[in-house]
């Protein structure tokens, strides 16, 4: 009941294999231009380039940047969750840079001062 293929004539999984490859080839999604100038670029290098140098500088900073959204809420009526406001944190062009700026601090407090940070979570 087997059929031996020749060279010609494809097997059924060769087939499938060649249909799969070619839609994946297909569905490429077409590349976005890349943008020339980004505004914000000297910003977030500026954050990102930003030592911690001192406790007191790394105690301001852990305690300034929230470890979460302060704007995300349930809003309840009678104990009942009616709507739930979204973090809008990730919508701040700058997120990725404070929240590595905070991550730096809390950093600095533990490895070079010892500190116990976990008033700050």
């Amino acid at each position: 009941m087997s059929r031996i293929c020749t060279k010609e004539e494809p097997s059924a999984l060769q087939a499938l294999a060649i249909a799969s490859a070619q839609s994946v080839h297909a569905a490429k999604p077409a590349k976005l231009p890349k943008r020339q100038f980004d505004i914000l670029q000297p910003l977030r290098k500026w954050l990102d380039g930003i030592e911690i140098r001192t406790p007191k500088m790394a105690h301001f900073l852990a305690k300034a940047i929230p470890a979460q959204c302060p704007f995300e809420r349930d809003i309840k009526i009678f104990g009942r969750i009616i709507a739930h406001i979204p973090p809008m944190c990730k919508l701040n062009p700058l997120y990725e840079q404070l929240v590595g700026l905070r991550f730096r601090a809390l950093c600095y407090l533990v490895d070079r001062c010892g500190l116990d940070i976990q008033s700050y979570c």
